[in-house]
């Protein structure tokens, strides 16, 4: 959730009211936002542990109470105190909802900016443009206007990457506008951060310049957005001015003052919704400053191919009002409250969702409210969305607390409690449980194991040969605990084992209506490395696995066991064994030292109690195998599904 930092006093003077903290709290829970912290500009320096201050330098910070309130990451109007005191002020009674107004461009020259398409296309393909007209600014208001556009590049813009804002004095430059394109040493102006010494750069030796100086580290971030660009988008006045650099850096020419009256904004960007949302945002936030408030003069944006022609053309700002509705009968069964459909029209008004009219539905719905949505609630995207600002203005704390009507017990899935039942006896029986990553090479899921190279969930841009594919087998990732963990003891054994899922190709049976063409498997995979093989340690740990399960070993292989098998409860219908997993028999075969392996089979009653099915396979691993993880120690494995024991 952003955090946005407003003065407490300037804050209440927007209110016309005054609160304690306590109280301003309180407000801000029943809205729906957090006040996070009461702090100051001294204080926060004092609990600061990176920058030190003498006491000179704190004595000049200012002690003026901060309030830094969280607000949710879709409200992109509450992101400056204009927005925040104006929401609150509607919520409260005090002011009605504003009423934005595009009015006719008082110069049509000035208000046209053209995109020369097929040099944006390459770059930065979209801009979109507004002019405020007769805007008064004091050190506040230009503040609060150059921190909203912070937060709006912070969130919705993505650092830049998405849309970046321009804010221009209109009064020194001239129209008609250009957005282009173009080679970066044929940019030549003077950067918004060397106005004072009037140096002028051209494009790849500002890039150079803000990468390395350390007075513009804030603006190194945002330099590999277009630095290896053939060319860098740039806006111009009809002069050949440059206007800014996006998403760099303004041009010092025109630059906004607490002496500016007429403000141009653009927006450029690689997102056409998202530029339309902050250019909204912006123009709602401060055309309240403007000689008529909540106005804004709009601006013709044309696409010209090489031949000048327009090929597209759009007037922004948008400032559209929506209407949106949702069912009466579902609102009220979201929030569970009771509310007939007239007072929750006039709920409404308080969240800026107003005037809203019951309309009739269906019988089964019942009637709908119908709300109109301003241009600065771009995060109303469905009825649930309304539903939320309806339960905000009803009041969380008058929602009467009711039992619930329906009767549910929430347990853990079986195949979780099934392994976490797992784990702890394994745990007993001496294994280190250890939880290794889902991703893994080729290599090591195929080659190093050697089993052939089927196939297996890859990804198209794998951050480097470690993560090519989701692993198919649990081994690798014990193997390589023990290859990284040489220097523990193994003279009494050295156990390990993970219970975890892997990702197996299946384009045939699929738990979920989307074919996607994979499936996971829940599987415990146990290894066991010291001075002997230990195939019977492993050989142990696949009986008290099934013993666990309540699965009962064949007759056959109760026989083979002499006297040590005790009979306990196991399920009816139920059985496994164990026969020698020959080579070249199975795709896994091939790990293991040949003779000194074997399936483990079972029967139940899922298979119809005929034909076994192999659930897991143990033995000796392979000494090639060993070598491939860079083992010393012969080391014994065994991996077998967790799901068809259920």
């Amino acid at each position: 959730m952003p955090t946005v930092g407003v003065s407490r006093d300037a804050l209440f003077a927007h209110l016309g009211r005054t609160y304690t903290d306590e109280e301003f709290d309180e407000l801000a829970f029943e809205f729906g936002v957090e006040l996070d912290e009461v702090t100051s500009e001294k204080l926060e320096a004092t609990k600061s542990d990176t920058v030190k201050l003498s006491k000179a330098q704190l004595a000049e910070l200012s002690d003026e109470v901060i309030y830094k309130i969280d607000v949710p990451a879709n409200r992109y109007d509450l992101l400056c105190i204009e927005g925040i005191s104006r929401s609150l002020k509607v919520f409260l009674g005090d002011m009605d909802a504003p009423t934005f107004n595009i009015v006719e461009a008082s110069d049509e020259k000035v208000a046209n900016m053209t995109v020369i398409k097929s040099n944006t296309d390459t770059i930065r393909p979209y801009v979109v443009c507004a002019i405020l007209r007769d805007v008064t600014f004091d050190e506040e208001r230009y503040q609060s206007f150059i921190e909203l556009q912070d937060q709006l590049h912070r969130n919705l813009c993505r650092n830049r990457t998405l849309v970046a804002v321009g804010t221009h004095d209109l009064d020194e430059v001239k129209g008609p506008f250009t957005y282009d394109a173009r080679s970066p040493k044929d940019i030549q102006f003077v950067p918004l951060t060397h106005t004072d010494e009037g140096r002028e750069f051209d494009g790849a030796s500002l890039m150079e310049h803000y990468e390395t100086e350390v007075a513009c580290k804030h603006l190194k971030p945002f330099v590999p957005i277009i630095k290896n660009s053939p060319l860098y988008p740039v806006v111009l006045d009809s002069e050949g001015t440059v206007l800014s650099l996006p998403p760099i850096i303004n041009g010092s020419k025109s630059r906004i003052t607490l002496n500016t009256k007429n403000v141009f904004i653009e927006c450029t960007a690689t997102d056409l919704t998202k530029a339309n949302i902050v250019l909204d945002t912006v123009v709602a936030m401060f055309s309240e400053y403007a000689a008529v408030p909540f106005s804004v003069e709009p601006v013709t944006v044309n696409y010209v191919n090489d031949a000048n022609d327009v090929v597209n053309s759009y007037v922004t700002p948008q400032m559209y009002t929506r209407k949106e509705t949702a069912s009466v009968k579902l609102v009220n069964s979201l929030i569970g409250i009771d509310v007939d459909p007239e007072p929750m029209a006039m709920l409404c008004n308080k969240i800026q969702l107003g005037p809203a009219r019951i309309i009739p539905g269906t019988d089964e719905e019942g009637p709908l409210l119908e709300v109109t949505v301003p241009p600065t609630r771009s995060d109303i995207l469905h009825a649930v969305d309304i539903a939320e600002d309806i339960g905000i203005a009803y009041g969380y704390n008058n929602i009467v607390k009711t039992a619930p009507q329906t009767c549910t017990v929430g347990k853990e899935q079986p195949l979780n409690h099934l392994g976490d039942l797992l784990r702890e006896e394994i745990g007993r029986a001496g294994y280190v449980e250890v939880l290794t990553h889902g991703l893994c090479s080729r290599h090591d899921n195929f080659t190093a194991l050697k089993r052939p190279v089927t196939a297996a969930v890859s990804l198209s841009n794998p951050a480097n040969v470690e993560y090519e594919v989701v692993r198919t087998t649990l081994l690798p990732g014990l193997l390589k605990c023990l290859q990284h963990n040489k220097s523990m003891s193994f003279t009494g054994g050295f156990k390990l084992f993970e219970i975890s899922d892997v990702v197996l190709p299946d384009d045939k049976h699929v738990v979920t209506e989307t074919i996607v063409g994979a499936k996971n498997a829940r599987r415990v995979c146990a290894t066991y490395s010291g001075p002997t093989s230990g195939f019977e340690i492993v050989h142990g740990l696949v009986d008290r696995i099934m013993t666990l399960c309540e699965v009962a070993p064949q007759d056959d292989y109760v026989a083979s066991s002499g006297n040590a098998y005790v009979k306990v409860h196991c399920k009816e219908g139920w059985y496994y064994t164990i026969r020698e997993l020959k080579t070249g028999t199975s795709d896994v075969s091939g790990t293991y030292f040949p003779g000194r392996a074997a399936e483990i089979l079972l029967t139940s009653p899922k298979s119809g109690g005929k034909e076994p099915v192999v659930i897991g396979t143990f033995g000796i691993l392979h000494p090639e195998v060993l070598g491939n993880f860079d083992i010393l120690y012969p080391t014994s494995a065994v991996e077998l599904n967790l799901d068809p024991l259920l």
